[in-house]
Parts: C-alpha cells; sequence; structure tokens
C-alpha cells in the first residue's frame, strides 16, 4: 500500500494541468497550493518520493526474504522474489501509476498534504540526497533550478485552441487564433493597394469634390494634390456634417478640415500597428516603402476584420473577389490578398514574399505571363485569364491537380 502511495502519487503531481493547477491554487484551493508550492522544486519533490519508495521496497522485500526463507529454507529466496516482483509489479507500479494517469487531480491533491509534512519531517535528509544528485547532475552540464519550462509558444497555443473542442465556440476560436496571427501578419498582407485607393484631389473641381464627399462609402480618405505621390492628408467626412447643416462647407472649410497624415512603415506587424493606433488614436494611416513612396492605405477596420471578420452586412462566404466555378475552380482578381486565398480556399500559397496573387504569380515566372498560361506552384495549378497595366487581373485556381484531371478527357 506505501508502495503504490509512493508511486501513484508521484505520477499524480507530475501529470498535473500546470495551468489548471494555477487557476485552482489562484482560486484558493487548499490541495492546490500546496501542490503547486511542491512543483516549484520538483528535484526535492522528487528525491523525496524516491526516498519513500525505495524505502518501503527495500524493506518489503527484505520481510518477505525472512518470512519465505523460514518457510521453505533457502529456495524461499527465489520464491520471494518472484513473487515480491509481481505483487510491486502489478499492485505498487502499474495499478496505481494507472489510475493516477487517468485521474491526477484525485490523487495529487490528498498527496500534498503527506508531502508537505514528510518535507517538513524529511527535510534534512531529502536535502543531502538532493544535494549529492544535483552534485552529479551538475558533472554533465545540468543546472537543476526552479522549474519555468511551461511557457506556450504561439503554435503550442494554437494547438490548445483547436483541442478545446465544444468548451469554446467555433466563432471564438477563429478569433482567438486571429489574435495569435496579428504577430506574424504584416501591414502589406491588409492593407488596400495603391492602385485601389480613393481618394480627394484638391486640385479637382469643388463639384466633382462635393460628389466624392456625398457618394463615399468610407469614413475617411487621403487628399492630395494631382497624384497620390503629393498626400497633403487625410479628411474624416463625419466631421464635415456639422458644417453642411450651417451651410457653411466649401473648399476653404474644407481645407482647414484635412487633419495631418499619419504614415505606417511597410514590414510592421498587424500587432505592432494595432497597439500604434491606440497609442496614436488614429483610425488611418498610409503605407510607405524605405523611400517615401506610398504603397497603400491600411486602417483600423482593416486590422479588427483580422480578428472577428467583416464589418460588412455580407455574409461571411459572398467574397465578390473570389468566384467559385461549377468546374471545382475558382476566378480570382489578380489583387486579391493570398492570406484571403488560403483562408477561403484552403490553398497554402505561400505569402512570406508576395501580397497578391499577381505578384505571387509573377515572381513565379519572372516574366509578364500570356493569357491561357497554366502555372503549376504549391499544389495548385493557375491559368491566367486576363492581364491589364501589365499586372495578372484576373486568374483561374484549382486547389490540387486532381481538379484537372477530372477535365482532361
Amino acid at each position: 500500500m506505501l508502495s503504490a502511495f509512493f508511486s501513484g502519487s508521484e505520477t499524480g503531481l507530475m501529470t498535473l494541468n500546470r495551468y489548471r493547477l494555477r487557476h485552482l491554487a489562484s482560486q484558493g484551493h487548499r490541495g492546490a497550493r500546496l501542490a503547486q508550492k511542491l512543483l516549484e522544486r520538483p528535484d526535492k519533490l522528487i528525491g523525496l518520493i524516491l526516498l519513500g519508495n525505495n524505502f518501503v521496497n527495500v524493506m518489503a522485500s527484505t520481510l518477505a526474504t525472512v518470512i519465505f526463507m523460514r518457510l521453505f529454507g533457502e529456495a524461499g529466496i527465489a520464491v520471494a522474489a518472484g513473487i515480491l516482483t509481481l505483487t510491486l509489479l502489478v499492485f505498487g507500479e502499474v495499478a496505481p501509476k494507472t489510475l493516477a494517469a487517468l485521474h491526477p487531480e484525485r490523487i495529487a491533491w490528498p498527496a500534498a498534504y503527506v508531502y508537505t509534512v514528510l518535507q517538513k519531517v524529511l527535510g534534512p535528509l531529502v536535502w543531502a540526497v538532493g544535494l549529492f544528485a544535483n552534485g552529479f547532475l551538475r558533472l554533465f552540464g545540468v543546472k537543476v533550478t526552479a522549474n519555468s519550462g511551461h511557457d506556450l509558444s504561439r503554435d503550442e497555443l494554437r494547438t490548445i485552441l483547436g483541442e478545446t473542442g465544444g468548451l469554446i465556440s467555433e466563432r471564438y476560436r477563429e478569433m482567438l487564433t486571429g489574435i495569435l496571427d496579428l504577430e506574424e501578419a504584416l501591414v502589406e498582407d491588409i492593407m488596400v493597394p495603391r492602385q485601389e485607393m480613393d481618394g480627394i484631389d484638391l486640385e479637382a473641381e469643388w463639384d466633382e469634390i462635393l460628389h466624392t464627399i456625398s457618394t463615399s462609402p468610407y469614413a475617411r480618405l487621403p487628399v492630395y494634390r494631382g497624384a497620390l505621390d503629393t498626400i497633403v492628408g487625410t479628411i474624416n467626412l463625419r466631421h464635415l456634417l456639422p458644417i453642411a447643416q450651417k451651410g457653411e462647407l466649401n473648399l476653404k472649410t474644407f481645407v482647414r478640415s484635412i487633419q495631418e497624415p499619419y504614415y505606417v512603415p511597410e514590414g510592421t506587424s498587424l500587432h505592432t500597428q494595432l497597439m500604434n493606433f491606440q497609442r496614436e488614436k488614429k483610425n488611418m494611416g498610409l503605407v510607405v516603402d524605405e523611400y517615401g513612396d506610398i504603397l497603400g492605405l491600411v486602417t483600423l477596420e482593416d486590422i479588427l476584420e483580422e480578428i472577428v471578420g467583416e464589418f460588412t452586412s455580407q455574409p461571411d462566404d459572398d467574397y465578390p473577389e473570389i468566384q467559385a466555378q461549377d468546374d471545382g475552380s475558382f476566378l480570382i482578381e489578380g489583387q486579391t490578398p493570398l492570406r484571403e486565398i488560403n483562408k477561403r480556399i484552403g490553398t497554402n500559397l505561400p505569402a512570406d514574399t508576395a501580397n497578391t496573387l499577381s505578384g505571387l504569380i509573377l515572381e513565379h515566372i519572372q516574366c509578364l505571363p500570356e493569357v491561357g498560361m497554366k502555372i503549376e506552384m504549391s499544389g495548385c495549378t493557375v491559368e491566367v485569364t486576363r492581364i491589364a497595366r501589365k499586372v495578372v487581373e484576373q486568374a483561374r485556381l484549382w486547389p490540387s491537380l486532381e481538379h484537372i484531371n477530372e477535365l482532361e478527357p
């Protein structure tokens, strides 16, 4: 029974879920607090457990040998060894350790009380055993310190989220995974490319400016003179409503409402930019390269959509840039971000050196493709269907080569 206690409690304490242990300890669970304190120095705990386990096993073998020698003479030594080995193996090791592995908390909490007392009573002996054991480990370069190796990496957290099952809804799991992905994604991955940016040209006619203000679906727009290279600032269209209601909206009041532009360096992670938006009290930034050229536009909403999904009223699967076809392929606009394609189709297109499907195709073939050209990459087949302005405007993508084989006679 003593051997079963030491063996089972060792497995129970060592297989405790460390994060549940911390939670219960913070909630004031007495057994969890004692177990957590014992596990802070696993070398001392293991020394105490093995000291007790080896002592009772040696005592059991000694007593069994004496008893069986009196019963069977010298032949009793072999009988004692066989019976004791089987007994200790089944009842002192396998059974209690299996039980503790299946129900670690049921074993660990009571054991924590016992070991707390034993640690005080046998403290000097455990210290001496630990001193010799730790000294032996140091000969091999092993440093024995407090256990601090339970910090989770981002990938491990993602794995844990995937295994939560019904504890967390699928929607919440997607949001938490989106937060983890913010550190890996860059502003270039989600920005509106320069060629797709809307804005207000101060050199345009006032009627044209008013038309842009009244019909724009966006709350904020960049303001420039002649071309996007000469950004003047940004305008919050909502700030113009009180001015318009007073009948004072004109070019002069419009210019006074323009705010200083906020620039975002390319290569900034979404996590960092989210913090920057919060610190600077900004909602929109212009992404620039190392030469100061405008690459695109990123907003706070774009980053938040990476976490919670689209804010629009359209269904989540309604993404006009990606159109599913009857033959299993997808018609995709060339400027569609690769991350969006991977997310919605389940492909694994590399997004480390190119941000859009057009950029990936050009990078893959190192030249401007022709309409009808088929390219195989990352397990997918891509056919160029439309080219304009020296970029791929549209392409057809088959997620795997099997789709192509099914079409061939």
